[in-house]
Formats: structure tokens, C-alpha cells, sequence
């Protein structure tokens, strides 16, 4: 698995887009399959999406294949990965 911290500068283009631009992070395996994908936005919130919780009305887990090329500007490592997501909490994983 490898880890990514991906800044993207664009709102959502949807419903949500008051919620400003987003930094992406995402726990990618060696075929570009997105496993973990947690999103905080400018204005605080935050979705996570996982194998067990891949969709719900915010969105979902990214379903296509991603050009691991392409994202190794943003790769960090396992520990900054689990270190940035550890005092996160999502909007969409509350009971």
C-alpha cells in the first residue's frame, strides 16, 4: 500500500461546493485501487471512505484506477498518513 496527501484547489462543482477546495488522502494499492480516501475540506469538513464504508450521500471511495505516476509528487509515508488521519473526525461515520 501507498499513501498520499493530495491537495485539490477546486470546489466540488456540486451541492457542496461552499465547502471550498479539499485535501485528499488516499491509501492506494499497487494497481492504483483507492482503499482508503479520507477528504477535508477549507471550511472543516471531513468525509472518510473505506472497503466498508465506500458510498453514501456526501460521495464515495474513488472507483477508478489511479495513475500511481501521476501521484508520487504526494506520496508520504505510512506513519505521516495515520498521523494526519488520528485526530480527524468525519461527518459521515458518526452512528
Amino acid at each position: 500500500m501507498r499513501y498520499f496527501r493530495r491537495p485539490w484547489d477546486e470546489d466540488r462543482g456540486d451541492e457542496y461546493a461552499s465547502w471550498g477546495t479539499s485535501v485528499f488522502y488516499l491509501a492506494i494499492d499497487a494497481t492504483g485501487t483507492a482503499h482508503q480516501q479520507v477528504e477535508v475540506y477549507a471550511n472543516g469538513v471531513i468525509l472518510a471512505y473505506d472497503d466498508h464504508h465506500d458510498e453514501d450521500r456526501y460521495g464515495g471511495l474513488t472507483y477508478a484506477d489511479l495513475d500511481l505516476d501521476e501521484f508520487s509528487p504526494f506520496e508520504i509515508s505510512r506513519r505521516e498518513f495515520l498521523d494526519a488521519l488520528a485526530e480527524l473526525s468525519p461527518i459521515n461515520r458518526h452512528a
